[in-house]
């Protein structure tokens, strides 16, 4: 094929490209799921027994800031996924380690005491179900911010993966403190900070299987 033919093709396959929205107006596509996932988990189980004590503000107003914090996290996963825009290293190590913070900071600044457990006989079952439901809750803004991340091409989702990930986390855990009022530090760390980190793995995962499937 010659030249000009080779050009004449490749012209003819050529189509307009739709530039994408910025990462913070394509995050709040999700803005709906976080808010029916932090209403939604205490109404489907119950709603934590101190609601009254702690008041609107250490109860709703912190859920509905951590749930903030992940869609902001999201944003950041969409804007790692768009080419030339991948965040520095330094910087994603520590949007990563302040995302897993976060659920025991908002603990620190809302709880009134840090003694409140299941007691010793169901401490793990009861960690179990508080990791199963954050972990569940998670995967609806996971799988769509999932689709949102790969449709940028990200030259490195495995860092976006992580960022989705957590913000996924964060924002499933921002329901489950509404429905559990445990404060001990045991079941923090593995049923909240835990299953928050867990989405982060999941999210690298789920990354890097999109992007092997693109590549075959």
């Amino acid at each position: 094929m010659s030249a000009p033919d080779l050009r004449d093709r490749i012209a003819r396959d050529l189509k307009p490209a739709r530039p994408l929205p910025p990462p913070s107006r394509r995050a709040l596509v999700l803005l709906p799921v976080a808010v029916a996932i932090v209403v939604g988990v205490p109404l489907v189980n119950a709603f934590r027994g101190d609601m009254a004590v702690i008041g609107f503000l250490r109860a709703w107003g912190f859920s509905i800031g951590q749930a903030a914090a992940g869609l902001t996290i999201i944003a950041v996963a969409l804007r790692e996924s768009i080419p030339g825009r991948s965040l520095p290293r330094v910087a994603l190590a520590g949007v990563l380690l302040a995302g897993i913070a976060i659920p025991a900071g908002v603990l620190l600044l809302t709880a009134s005491r840090f003694d409140i457990g299941p007691s010793a006989g169901v401490a793990f079952p009861e960690g179990l179900a508080c990791f199963r439901v954050s972990a569940l809750a998670a995967l609806p803004s996971l799988g769509l911010a999932g689709l949102l991340a790969a449709r940028a091409l990200p030259l490195r989702p495995v860092a976006a993966g992580s960022l989705y990930g957590l913000g996924s986390g964060l924002t499933a855990d921002a329901g489950l403190r509404l429905y559990c009022d445990y404060t001990t530090p045991g079941h923090i760390l593995f049923s909240h900070i835990g299953a928050v980190a867990a989405m982060l793995v999941v999210g690298a995962a789920l990354a890097w299987g999109i992007e092997r499937v693109r590549r075959r």
